[in-house]
């Protein structure tokens, strides 16, 4: 049977799956969910584990993607070129942990702009440009970032003649050598935009963005779409490396396999949830989140509800209103798109949602939620290099690490759990500086920095001339839609 696309809102006919990518969003304001999901058996998952992770890859979302929409050999094309810049052969190592032998670091920041983000972004934005390519058609890519999904965008789109791309950040809140990535990119179709006055980070430009999607007329005007994880292509392609993790975890399908995973706006996650219910046997997933307690409050107590913003170490998952949430609430419900819908207009009107019992106990199921202030990320920052194995990680997989351990004693002795790795540290020298100051002030001897605390690319980065608009929050929707126009009208009219 083939799969549709349909709305989290249900007040949206169902979509094939280039329509629901190249949308980004349903019709109704909602997001795509498949109408059905694939199953694998225990045997199934037995034979997948022996698979390479593109072979992996391709098996995975060919079940997703219709053969009508893209044919196999393409598919097998476009999966291959997606990950030929990844620099390991295993394309996402699994690495001991040197503070607990039950924990795995599972290393997804080998891409091109050295994050997670990389993983789905170089297979949506290759996807796309096939189907503008077919279509002739052009599009512009607008998307918020809070730090690392605008450059592996930025880096993705460079030089694709059919899209335009347009990465938006909150001035001084994501590090340096986050922001040349994308401004210091040699690519004529790539403007990052730096936003002043931006109280909510990433959540104020996910509003902009929303607003410029629900004007129809301005988005078919200027051709818009979002590779922001509200686009399903990314939830998906970001599934399999769940499958993958287990596979090389497990000594037998079936083992007890927990994931730690740094958690902002969701969408990581809930691929992981995909992949759970796609039949693959994980344990549970430990939501892993910094001061910004939004996720950690719904699964403790039931209330989902927009707090302020706290700016942490770890920036990128500074996220007031996980937007990726609506999708997990609307399987955790059993579907149920009525109830997503008045959810929705009660967080709109009253700032807070409480959750009904029954879908508190579907939550409860499959996620733990635990909240890692920057002390304690400093702290494992620092045991991990100051340890007998030293090595370093950046704040956001020490977010991750730090959950594993605290939640460990919930799980059997004979439980594996994976910590998902989500940036290379030499993006963080800042916060490395003051683990290291941590681990002195300890009156401890300053370990030696692996080579790990810096990128060629990185350091490269750092001499290179920006390229940069820099715009008000007040004014960018009106900026954005009259540069767009111009430009549509210069080059694309």
């Amino acid at each position: 049977m083939t799969i549709k696309y349909i709305s989290t809102l249900g007040r949206s006919q169902p979509v094939e799956f280039d329509e629901a990518i190249l949308s980004g969003f349903a019709r109704d304001k909602g997001l795509f969910v498949p109408d059905t999901l694939p199953w694998f058996s225990r045997k199934q998952l037995s034979q997948m584990a022996e698979l390479s992770y593109t072979d992996l890859a391709h098996m995975i979302l060919s079940r997703f993607i219709p053969e009508k929409i893209i044919p196999p050999k393409t598919l097998k094309r476009i999966v291959k070129e997606s990950f030929a810049q990844f620099t390991p052969r295993e394309v996402l190592p699994l690495v001991p942990s040197s503070l607990d032998p039950s924990i795995l670091i599972m290393e997804l920041f080998h891409g091109p702009s050295l994050s997670f983000k990389d993983i789905a972004m170089g297979f949506l934005i290759r996807v796309m440009d096939y189907f503008l390519q077919q279509k002739k058609e052009h599009l512009n890519l607008i998307l918020a970032t809070t730090g690392d999904t605008g450059p592996a965008a930025a880096h993705a789109s460079a030089g694709k003649k059919t899209i335009d791309c347009w990465p938006l950040f909150p001035m001084g809140m994501i590090t340096d050598e986050q922001e040349r990535q994308m401004t210091c990119l040699d690519a004529p179709n790539v403007y990052p935009v730096g936003v002043d006055n931006c109280p909510d980070g990433g959540d104020d430009l996910d509003r902009v963005v929303e607003n410029l999607f629900s004007h129809k007329a301005i988005k078919q005007e200027l051709n818009l779409s979002s590779v922001n994880s509200i686009n399903w292509c990314r939830i998906m392609v970001q599934s399999i490396h769940y499958f993958y993790g287990y596979f090389r975890a497990c000594d037998a399908i079936g083992d007890p396999i927990v994931f730690s995973v740094p958690s902002g706006a969701f969408g990581n996650l809930f691929a992981g949830y995909l992949a759970k219910a796609m039949g693959l046997p994980v344990t549970k997933f430990i939501c892993s989140v910094n001061a910004n307690k939004t996720l950690y409050q719904a699964f403790s107590t039931g209330i989902f509800q927009k707090n302020h913003r706290v700016s942490t170490l770890s920036s990128a998952i500074d996220i007031v209103l996980p937007y990726n949430f609506w999708r997990f609430l609307y399987f955790a419900t059993g579907r149920d798109s009525k109830k997503i819908q008045m959810w929705m207009e009660q967080l709109e009107k009253t700032g807070k949602v409480v959750l009904d019992p029954d879908t508190r106990r579907s939550m409860g199921k499959d996620f733990c939620a635990i909240s890692i202030d920057d002390e304690k990320t400093l702290e494992i920052m620092g045991r991990c290099l100051g340890g007998p194995s030293p090595c370093l990680v950046d704040p956001h997989t020490a977010v991750g690490i730090a959950g594993a351990l605290l939640m460990k004693p919930e799980f059997s002795t004979a439980t594996k759990i994976i910590c998902l790795s989500t940036a290379h540290p030499g993006k963080f020298p800042e916060a490395t500086a003051k683990a290291m100051a941590m681990i002195k002030a300890q009156g401890k001897p300053c370990p030696k920095l692996p080579e790990t605390a810096t990128h060629p690319f990185l350091t490269q980065n750092a001499k290179s001339i920006r390229k940069l608009r820099i715009c008000k929050l007040e004014d960018l929707e009106s900026e954005l839609i009259r540069i767009m126009t111009d430009q549509n009208k210069g080059s694309h009219g």
